[in-house]
């Protein structure tokens, strides 16, 4: 157990180098992983099913987007306030928070049986594709509603895993998963010939699969949290304070199953259920190329929202500035691979030329100003570790609700397909300006004049 506390209170001590690095490298793994049995699961339905099982999937993953919303506002609301509660030496409330999320989590998962025999038809109704895409997009997600603890209890014990700490932990609960996932697919939707429902059936397994690991985790003292029963009763003020502060990530995965909502009714109206298919192949790839942008922001706010719990203000600031710079490296190396291999991207997910040809217009279009999206990945983050949750949600708000649904309602209609396309790089300028205006506007918040002086006494300290 000391070892644990021991591993929490790294982050108020580890130079911040070696702790982001310690901490991203995992979860730039682990999200890379999951990335890749996304992947993976595009490749055998496109292969064995065609473009229609990609468009059906495509059409299905707004309602997935909707569970993890609900996993992700718990998950990271939790981690942003047991972050907090560990920095400032506070092990028995964070504890508390921890056996509340708990009982959510079960909570979440009966709502998600009862969602899948009441509600997935009328849902699904609503999005106007064919009668063979819809019959496919329902096998795929009724399966993935019915897993909706697993899903849960998975995505919010990774998050407070890195909340602790502990990155290599949370790592192997994503990698595990990820690998049985790329394992059963042939078997489920090949050799069992279950098309796009054995490509769900194997994600609920794997997700699954580190269940008991996890809780074996927990329960066994290897954490520095503990699931109490007794702690297990709904307290309104800790719900209430996790669900502010994981406001802004469920807004944000919400706002992106709206946007696929109205993106793919645009593209099924102007150009038919083919660019579903093909916009279903770029967001995959999207996906990947966010991963490591997404990891340097796990790596970070578990370091931010200590060292804040901890009044340590100029180790938080120094971990911003950093993990800023090293997104921006990243931006600028997704652009460059959308920009010069973009047929190369498309190829891994399919041979056939019309669906590459769109998907390369596509994919330069999409990715235009993709050298600036780190800043916005960085921003809404940052807000959220420190338990601001307004400027959180505004920001995960911005880019899909704010800019990019309107752009693409407006020019939908005027250039059909290839405004859907141009929608997205007018709302990556216009969101990473609204960043730009918090971050500046803020400054003093992230980077106090005490944490200046103190970085300057301590060069002047490393030259004597």
């Amino acid at each position: 157990m000391n070892s644990q506390k021991e591993q929490s209170a790294r982050l108020g001590s580890e130079p911040i180098p070696a702790l982001l690095k310690r901490l991203s490298i995992p979860a730039i793994a682990g999200m890379l992983a999951m990335s890749v049995y996304n992947l993976v699961d595009t490749i055998f339905i496109s292969y064995a099913v065609g473009i229609d099982g990609v468009a059906a999937v495509t059409l299905a993953f707004p309602l997935m987007i909707v569970m993890m919303a609900v996993a992700g506002a718990l998950g990271m609301g939790g981690a942003s306030v047991i972050s907090r509660r560990l920095g400032a030496g506070k092990e028995k409330e964070a504890d508390h928070v921890f056996s509340n999320m708990m009982m959510l989590v079960v909570l979440i998962g009966v709502i998600g049986v009862i969602g899948s025999y009441t509600l997935l038809n009328p849902v699904l109704q609503l999005f106007g594709a064919g009668d063979t895409v819809m019959a496919m997009a329902y096998s795929y997600i009724f399966p993935i509603t019915m897993g909706t603890v697993f899903f849960t209890f998975a995505f919010t014990t990774n998050a407070v895993i890195r909340a602790e700490g502990n990155a290599r932990f949370a790592m192997i609960t994503m990698i595990i998963p990820s690998v049985l996932n790329i394992i059963l697919d042939p078997v489920f939707i090949i050799w069992l010939n279950m098309g796009v429902q054995g490509a769900a059936i194997a994600t609920v397994i794997s997700q699954a699969s580190v269940t008991f690991m996890v809780l074996k985790y927990f329960i066994s003292g290897k954490s520095s949290l503990h699931i109490r029963p007794v702690l297990m009763l709904p307290v309104w003020r800790i719900i209430k304070e996790v669900s502010i502060v994981g406001m802004p990530a469920f807004a944000r995965q919400v706002a992106g199953s709206v946007m696929m909502i109205v993106i793919n009714a645009m593209l099924i109206r102007y150009g038919g259920e083919f660019y579903v298919g093909v916009f279903g192949v770029v967001q995959r790839i999207a996906m990947i190329t966010l991963m490591p942008m997404m990891g340097i922001l796990q790596g970070m706010q578990p370091i931010v929202g200590y060292n804040f719990g901890a009044r340590q203000f100029g180790r938080m600031s120094e971990a911003i500035k950093l993990s800023l710079k090293v997104v921006t490296l990243f931006s600028f190396l997704v652009f460059g691979a959308a920009m010069v291999i973009p047929d190369w991207l498309m190829r891994v997910f399919t041979q056939d030329q019309a669906v590459i040809d769109a998907g390369v217009d596509a994919l330069r279009i999409i990715f235009a100003v993709a050298f600036v999206i780190g800043i916005q990945v960085i921003s809404g983050g940052l807000y959220q570790a420190l338990g601001k949750a307004r400027p959180a949600l505004i920001l995960s708000m911005a880019r899909q609700v704010l800019f990019l649904i309107p752009l693409v309602l407006i020019l939908a209609p005027v250039i059909g397909v290839w405004g859907v396309w141009i929608a997205f790089p007018a709302a990556d300028i216009l969101a990473v300006l609204l960043s730009l205006y918090f971050l500046r506007r803020d400054r003093k918040l992230f980077f106090p004049p005490d944490a200046q002086a103190k970085k300057e006494e301590n060069l002047q300290e490393k030259h004597a």
